[in-house]
């Protein structure tokens, strides 16, 4: 089956999310910028001056098709503490500390069980993010949703003095990248996961356990995007934090990227860390690595980028917190990106 499954065969194109954000920009320069927005369209977060030296990040996100595994799983809650990860882990990448969530949530006909497990994981990845949940809106929607069909999504705000934004320009050549570990898959590729996973791929059984795991399939492709808040302040509060990047959607290199300096490529070793191996079953379904690199975190769900001086002290910083970085790349010249 080598090569035949891949993310655009599941129905989602990276590529054309990619210009469509080029497409947005565009429409934004035909119009007159707020002098108070800072950055552009494309970032973790938008940042927004609010005065008194400080600017408040907000950003949006959703669940994604991973919807349609809880249903065949019955494994809910764990979508609510996705739903917040997905937006506070993109919001501190620029180094602002969350103040506030708010859900939105539409289905086709409003199930209060399945919701209440929803909204019970969201208070609990807001309480762990050190957050408040401020409010949201729930819609019913039939007709556009079948009975059973819903959707999730969130919006996060939080606030950082403009002078210690992380915006990545203090990024040099010769800096190294440190990651965390993901929980697993997070709340990314999951229409690449479904299409690998059921009849058009291995045709598993979500209950049975694969020799060597401890746990059914389903509870591992359920496992909720781990937060990154508490690590990334701490890393944030050493004052040696040159970038960081949350690696969602299109993958380590297409996320990290995003916050390097033109002129600078970046370099990774995808052998530096242990790949967990809900991975290895996906590619069995005949996906090339390329793919599989460009599509999910691999296990690595969040980056920092610091000089390797600094390393010792991040070490530290995140032991506090309970969390072990592992170098997996590093910075470097570029002359064909400029």
């Amino acid at each position: 089956m080598g090569g035949q499954l891949s993310y655009e065969k599941a129905g989602v194109s990276i590529s054309g999310g990619d210009e469509w954000v080029e497409t947005i920009k565009s429409l934004l320069k035909k119009r007159p910028k707020d002098p108070n927005a800072l950055g552009g369209i494309g970032g973790f977060a938008g940042l927004y001056r609010i005065g008194g030296g400080q600017c408040i990040a907000a950003c949006c996100d959703g669940v994604g098709t991973k919807l349609e595994l809880a249903k065949a799983t019955g494994i809910y809650r764990g979508l609510g503490q996705d739903l917040v990860a997905m937006n506070v882990n993109d919001l501190v990448t620029g180094g602002a500390r969350p103040l506030f969530f708010l859900d939105y949530a539409a289905c086709g006909k409003l199930d209060a069980a399945i919701l209440s497990e929803i909204i019970e994981g969201v208070l609990d990845a807001c309480d762990e993010s050190l957050c408040t949940l401020l409010g949201g809106e729930t819609a019913e929607m039939p007709g556009v949703y079948d009975s059973s069909g819903f959707d999730l999504a969130g919006f996060a705000v939080g606030i950082v003095d403009e002078d210690k934004i992380i915006d990545g320009r203090s990024i040099k050549a010769g800096d190294i990248i440190a990651g965390l570990t993901s929980s697993g898959i997070h709340s990314n590729g999951y229409s690449l996961v479904r299409k690998a996973l059921g009849s058009d791929g291995l045709n598993v059984d979500l209950n049975s356990v694969p020799e060597g795991w401890d746990e059914k399939i389903a509870a591992e492709v359920m496992k909720p995007t781990k937060l990154y808040v508490k690590s990334a302040i701490a890393a944030v509060n050493t004052g040696k934090i040159h970038g960081m990047a949350h690696i969602t959607g299109g993958g380590m290199y297409g996320n990290i990227i995003r916050i390097i300096p033109k002129g600078l490529d970046i370099g990774i070793d995808f052998d530096s860390w242990d790949r967990p191996g809900i991975f290895k079953l996906i590619q069995r379904a005949g996906i090339e690595e390329e793919e599989m690199r460009r599509v999910f975190n691999l296990g690595i769900g969040y980056v920092f980028i610091i000089d390797p001086k600094d390393l010792d002290e991040l070490t530290g910083a995140l032991a506090k917190v309970g969390e072990s970085p592992v170098v997996i790349g590093e910075v470097k010249k570029c002359v064909s990106r400029v």
